[in-house]
């Protein structure tokens, strides 16, 4: 869920994200971090886990290396950790892994919330090996009206929601760091959350 540079980490929104966010991982968002990654093989990056939402959806045979910059969200993801994932604190900016290490990375709620997208999206491609892909759910800013209102509103959303901006472009993001969108999926949670979800590949 977050994926920030700074180190320190909003306490009380790690306390309550999970409560937040209950209903709608009982519902739509569990129902999307299921498909996103019931076929995940090979060693697999996951930036900004937030609190583990995505380890119980991730199959055993799955190598997985999950970064959360936030201490107080990294905490809560310890609990939740399973055997087959490998937890650090580190942001999306300065992926602390080499190069072509990774058959997969995943990012669900993420790039909303990083300080510099270009630069997190950049890591991503560094990580990746040929033939890997992002897998990845993302709410955007929606067109028209509902837009407006989302850029209107972004300011006190974002001091509720530590950062997130729910108004980012992330379709137009992924296409200037020339990735490709082989499969890009539309939904929406609530009738102001736009959301993108599928799999990015890199055009080399």
């Amino acid at each position: 869920m977050t994926a920030t540079t700074g180190t320190t980490g909003h306490r009380w929104f790690a306390a309550f994200y999970d409560r937040l966010s209950n209903m709608e991982e009982r519902g739509p968002l569990g129902r999307l971090r299921a498909q996103l990654l019931a076929d995940v093989r090979g060693d697999v990056l996951e930036i900004g886990a937030g609190t583990g939402a995505n380890f119980a959806h991730y199959p055993p045979d799955a190598r997985v290396v999950a970064l959360e910059p936030d201490p107080h969200m990294l905490k809560r993801a310890e609990r939740r950790r399973t055997p087959n994932v490998e937890l650090r604190q580190a942001p999306a900016e300065r992926l602390p892994c080499a190069d072509a290490s990774f058959d997969v990375v995943v990012s669900t709620l993420v790039l909303c919330t990083v300080d510099d997208v270009p630069a997190a999206l950049a890591e991503i491609r560094r990580v990746l090996r040929p033939g890997g892909e992002v897998r990845f759910i993302e709410h955007v800013r929606s067109d028209g009206v509902v837009g407006r209102v989302q850029d209107v509103l972004q300011p006190v959303y974002g001091w509720f929601a530590a950062g997130c901006q729910w108004n980012r472009r992330t379709e137009d993001a992924f296409s200037r760091a020339s990735f490709t969108l082989p499969a890009l999926s539309r939904t929406k949670f609530g009738p102001h959350m736009p959301v993108i979800y599928g799999t990015a590949t890199v055009d080399r």
